[in-house]
């Protein structure tokens, strides 16, 4: 049986530490400002993301990587004799799933499998991890692929958003929207559900919203998968330690992780974003 390498792209927002520790390779997808393109996490970070859109006024672009060059990145790994697992982005929010799909053609069958997370940020990370063990183990790449679709639904993907001024500039709310949120102080919960972004609660502040996050998971503690409980955000340190102390008062869980978004995330979502990230069984 070959041995099995792991692949995820940027949006999985696992730290370079986790990514080296499990051996997991990333492929990025890209931001763009006019003409200027970059690689997400290679070329330019979040903080140097926010800048630009201070200095320029406006929100970048994202964009999946190509057919062409997903597969330069299977292409090494595949000449070793190696079998690939690809957990990608959501197929609803990009075409990523899409080109990976287009790019495993180009190989024998059976030798790249992938995976569509339906999640994003470390919706897909959670998946990734567990595909990462499971390799580990000695599991085989269709058996891993198998058992990470088989929870995909099982993921859990809740974000804070802190303002609407991203969801907005990026078309997505009305200019009503944003203008009663602002004034209201309304933090909305965006959940991933079936692979798109639907909003949940619409709590009025950031203590209510985080109040939030962690009874949902305090709902699920019976079902909580113990390995991994993400907490990602976005330029949010101080919600981040709140949200990091409480979980770690949970004794059902092993390993809380405390995450950055890279830039595709937080070109959409905005400085400020914060969310818990859970497997149920």
């Amino acid at each position: 049986m070959n041995k099995v390498q792991i692949f995820s792209d940027s949006t999985c927002d696992l730290s370079k530490e986790v990514i080296a520790q499990y051996n997991i390779k990333i492929i990025p997808l890209y931001v763009s400002f006019g003409e200027d393109t970059y690689q997400d996490g290679i070329d330019i970070n979040t903080k140097q993301l926010y800048k630009q859109v201070e200095r320029s006024g406006c929100l970048p672009k994202t964009a999946a990587p190509s057919p062409g060059v997903i597969s330069e990145y299977f292409k090494p790994y595949i000449e070793q004799e190696m079998d690939l697992v690809y957990i990608g982005i959501s197929s609803k929010l990009s075409s990523t799933i899409q080109n990976a799909l287009i790019a495993a053609k180009e190989f024998e069958e059976g030798r790249v499998h992938v995976v569509d997370s339906l999640n994003l940020s470390t919706g897909i990370g959670l998946l990734v991890l567990k595909a990462a063990k499971f390799a580990s183990n000695g599991v085989s790449a269709i058996n891993i692929a198998n058992n990470i679709r088989n929870l995909v639904p099982n993921v859990k993907t809740a974000f804070v958003i802190d303002t609407l001024d991203y969801l907005h500039k990026g078309g997505r709310c009305s200019g009503v929207q944003h203008f009663v949120t602002s004034m209201l102080k309304i933090k909305p919960i965006i959940h991933v559900i079936d692979g798109q972004m639907s909003v949940g609660a619409k709590p009025r502040g950031k203590k209510k919203a985080l109040s939030l996050l962690l009874n949902m998971i305090k709902n699920d503690e019976n079902y909580l998968d113990p390995d991994f409980v993400m907490v990602t955000h976005s330029e949010a340190p101080e919600a981040a330690i709140i949200l990091k102390d409480a979980l770690s008062m949970n004794k059902g869980i092993d390993t809380v992780l405390e995450t950055e978004a890279g830039c595709v995330i937080s070109s959409h979502c905005g400085k400020g974003t914060i969310g818990i990230l859970y497997i149920t069984k």
